[in-house]
């Protein structure tokens, strides 16, 4: 991951996607923002508790540091669906107007896609020959569901987009070390067994690799940044390891 800072505000950049002209994103940590206690301090997830104003705040300092883009949210709810923005962003004031879906798909200049989490996957996805930019939130439940193979689906079916064009990228996440699943035989499907180590912890990062490649991006077009956010709390919230906590920006867009 490349580190970046701007306007005292931290955050990372998928190597693969930053070499790209034509996009910002923004892998973002806790820090740099304005909230306070167990939301310290970049939190951007509305009703969870924090200050509005201070996630208002958080919200404009994540759009500064990408070229003031203009951030587009969904209301993430563990599911399939998938936004497509062709004629403008969703209204990003009222939580409780947003779509629910766990994907967006956009071509439309300036329009950061947000995804937020606190563990679950954000997968970041572009195509530079037709110019598409999707973010996808893949819990473990949008995972077993194939929430990415989806979202690759839409860029092909809505954009004409190439699989073997798309570049991909994980972001922080559960890792391998912490993804214990106590009840994994009645949550997890057999067929992603295979995907588990030992005392029940289950690899996501391999099984979104794994789903980016059955639905045709080459492996060489695939970035996982391998950070832990339940190991890495200094530096990321995580519900598994703090419960009450914020949540991270995830932030992709044409500039």
């Amino acid at each position: 991951m490349i580190s970046r800072r701007e306007n005292g505000v931290p955050f990372f950049e998928f190597p693969n996607l930053a070499s790209l002209p034509g996009i910002r994103h923004g892998v973002f940590t806790r820090k740099g923002g304005a909230s306070l206690g167990p939301y310290a301090a970049l939190n951007v997830g509305q009703s969870l508790g924090d200050r509005p104003e201070a996630v208002a705040s958080n919200r404009e300092r994540v759009s500064r540091c990408l070229g003031n883009l203009r951030l587009a949210f969904i209301r993430q709810v563990h599911g399939t669906d998938v936004v497509v923005l062709k004629n403008g962003a969703p209204e990003v004031a009222d939580p409780d107007t947003l779509p629910a879906a766990d994907a967006m798909v956009t071509d439309i200049p300036r329009t950061g896609l947000v995804i937020q989490t606190a563990d679950c996957q954000a997968v970041m996805l572009y195509d530079p020959r037709q110019r598409v930019a999707a973010n996808v939130h893949s819990g473990w439940r949008g995972s077993i569901r194939n929430i990415i193979g989806k979202t690759v689906g839409a860029m092909t079916s809505r954009f004409r987009c190439d699989p073997r064009d798309i570049r991909a990228g994980i972001g922080p996440s559960l890792g391998p070390c912490c993804a214990e699943f106590i009840h994994y035989r009645n949550e997890i499907p057999r067929e992603f067994w295979k995907y588990k180590g030992e005392n029940r912890h289950f690899d996501f990062w391999s099984a979104s690799r794994d789903q980016l490649l059955n639905a045709g991006v080459p492996e060489e077009h695939i970035f996982t940044s391998r950070l832990c956010t339940r190991c890495r709390t200094d530096l990321f919230f995580s519900y598994r390891g703090e419960h009450a906590t914020g949540r991270l920006a995830m932030v992709i867009g044409l500039g």
